[in-house]
């Protein structure tokens, strides 16, 4: 039987490399909420002129964007749940 854990410091860089993920989600949840505000804004000036498509638009980027900072900020718990799964197999 083999047994193997992850191992958090058999690589030189790893602290680096935990640093840069960290600084990855902080952009990416920025850029969402850039996205969330750009997409209102859209959503509201197609409402107010009587646009649907550009209000469609805008709907469907307030959805996107919602959707890309909950991935952001669910990314860390969604790999130890699978990876949990994954020991079990």
């Amino acid at each position: 039987m083999i047994h193997i854990d992850p191992n958090s410091s058999g690589l030189p860089g790893i602290e680096q490399l935990r640093t840069i993920v960290g600084a990855v989600m902080t952009v990416g949840l920025i850029l969402s909420v850039l996205a969330l505000i750009v997409s209102a804004i859209i959503w509201a000036y197609g409402s107010n002129s009587s646009n649907p498509h550009l209000a469609g638009r805008g709907k469907i980027g307030v959805l996107v964007s919602c959707g890309a900072a909950v991935v952001c900020g669910a990314s860390v718990t969604l790999i130890n749940f699978f990876w949990g799964v994954g020991q079990t197999v």
